[in-house]
């Protein structure tokens, strides 16, 4: 805990640019994919696209959704 204290010390020292730099990097280091999840939409994908060729799956049109 004391190592996090004093490395946010030395972060408020950087300045804007630099902290923006680094906190978009800890960010991004949180944000890593999930396999499993990206294979489960996989397959669900595969099956919607497999469905509205076979005609069992309707598409919805652009102006239906976003009310235009």
């Amino acid at each position: 805990m004391e190592a996090s204290k004093e490395l946010l010390k030395k972060a408020l020292e950087l300045k804007p640019a630099e902290r923006i730099m680094l906190l978009s990097g800890l960010i991004e280091s949180l944000d890593e994919p999930d396999k499993t999840i990206d294979e489960i939409w996989t397959i669900e994908a595969e099956k919607r696209l497999k469905a509205y060729r076979n005609g069992k799956l309707k598409g919805v049109s652009y102006s239906d959704v976003f009310g235009e």
